[in-house]
């Protein structure tokens, strides 16, 4: 779907603020007929009395529509998806859903723990508007779907976190909804039943129904959803095409950990004492005393895939060494080798380390896939006896207008002969 309104919406959110109030001195030792008088709790409070959870929110998702929903922890996701369901009131603004809604939102939400996962079955189906005839006749698919066969006439506090979601998220689906909400649990299943999760999504979609998806898994957002919503501090920053909203996003938190960065070496130049050992190590007989990422000259933690950057390593020796190697490794956060190099690979043979030094390590073009690195760098000596090494050193980010999996995009093109032909090639988002 384009960026524009929906022609047919299914969800219409407009302009909604939700409002907490602020706990006060002395609030816990109102009485039960106080808090009742004062139900209305959000109306007419002062700015110092109110946390805003959301902000004049505005929004639309089509009929078939996936729409994501990202934003840093308490940006407001989950209140937003909480509203949609029914289960919060807007302070002020209006929110219409169009259908059924069933929600997979809390770990464990609608169910009663004492009881088995069958009669939790039949509850959360009733409460969904179904008849028991008709839980009856989905029930076998219920079971199947979730691999709890073994597990259904157990009470439901003895399931595990994961036994929860395969529950909740099999009668969510098979209770036909028009809108399927989904929260951050899915991450809590295991890979097999995420797969089979991902699988029934497609499906729904496809038979004409709406989602709404919150997650702090990008590459699933963009890989689900049709459009995306990023939420700031409860504020709308940006709606549109999945790609554009992500690398926005990705970009804003690069920038706000290059500060978050300097910040720590900073620390770490005034206060050696705070260093994490398991991050840095060695004998410090060679310092690294800063490593920064440039882009066209300029400090830069957001790279756009195959841009030209260089690794800047300042360092010092108190003494004169004439035997040193200094290295940098790029790798993802879960720590998968993406690549890496050091200066005898490369072929130099050490003379002289004596005081202040700079290296760069130039890459002309940095053709990394879209995603989170990490880099560590090192100066140690030629058989690996560690000077300084810093794990982590650095984060940054790369996005890229080219499709494309994994850690690597060489630059590449397509050619095509014989009977094929092509409708057109959409334009790629600068």
């Amino acid at each position: 779907m384009s960026d524009e309104t929906p022609a047919v919406p299914v969800i219409s959110v407009e302009g909604v603020t939700k409002l907490y109030r602020r706990t006060m001195p002395g609030d816990r030792l109102r009485t039960l007929k106080s808090a009742l008088v004062g139900r209305n709790l959000t109306n007419g409070l002062r700015p110092d009395e109110a946390i805003a959870a959301l902000e004049g929110v505005d929004f639309t998702v089509g009929r078939g529509e996936a729409f994501g929903i990202i934003g840093g922890n308490g940006s407001g996701k989950s209140t937003m998806l909480k509203l949609v369901a029914g289960m919060l009131k807007p302070t002020t603004g209006r929110i219409v859903v169009a259908g059924r809604v069933a929600a997979l939102i809390e770990l464990g939400a609608g169910f009663h723990p004492e009881i088995s996962g069958r009669e939790n079955v039949f509850i959360n189906g009733a409460v969904l508007g179904l008849t028991r005839k008709e839980i009856e006749s989905r029930y076998a698919d219920i079971v199947e779907f979730s691999g709890l066969g073994d597990f259904m006439e157990e009470p439901v506090k003895n399931y595990s976190s994961g036994m929860y979601v395969r529950l909740g998220f099999a009668v969510a689906v098979h209770t036909n909804p028009d809108v399927l909400l989904v929260d951050e649990v899915l991450a809590v299943g295991d890979e097999a039943f995420a797969h089979r999760c991902l699988r029934r999504i497609e499906e729904f979609l496809a038979s004409g129904r709406t989602l709404l998806l919150v997650s702090h898994s990008l590459d699933l957002v963009e890989g689900v959803c049709d459009r995306v919503m990023w939420l700031e501090n409860g504020h709308q920053r940006l709606v549109g095409e999945p790609r554009r909203v992500i690398d926005a996003y990705r970009q804003e938190v690069a920038e706000k950990e290059g500060e978050e960065h300097k910040a720590a070496l900073q620390q770490r130049q005034e206060d050696p004492a705070s260093e994490d050992p398991e991050l840095r190590w060695g004998s410090q007989e060679a310092e690294i005393t800063s490593i920064r990422l440039l882009v066209g000259g300029e400090e830069r933690y957001h790279v756009e895939s195959g841009e030209p950057v260089v690794f800047e390593i300042r360092a010092r020796a108190a003494q004169a060494l004439d035997d040193f190697v200094f290295g940098v490794a790029v790798a993802t956060p879960r720590g998968t080798e993406v690549w890496g190099t050091n200066t005898d690979l490369e072929g130099y043979v050490a003379g002289v380390f004596d005081g202040e030094a700079t290296v760069r390590l130039a890459c002309p073009a940095l053709r990394l896939g879209p995603g989170d690195y990490v880099v560590d760098v090192a100066v140690h000596s030629k058989e690996g006896a560690p000077y300084d090494y810093q794990k982590r050193a650095l984060a940054f980010t790369v996005t890229a207008r080219a499709g494309g999996i994994g850690t690597y995009l060489p630059e590449h093109g397509w050619e095509f002969t014989g009977g094929l032909k092509w409708a057109g090639r959409k334009t790629l988002d600068p």
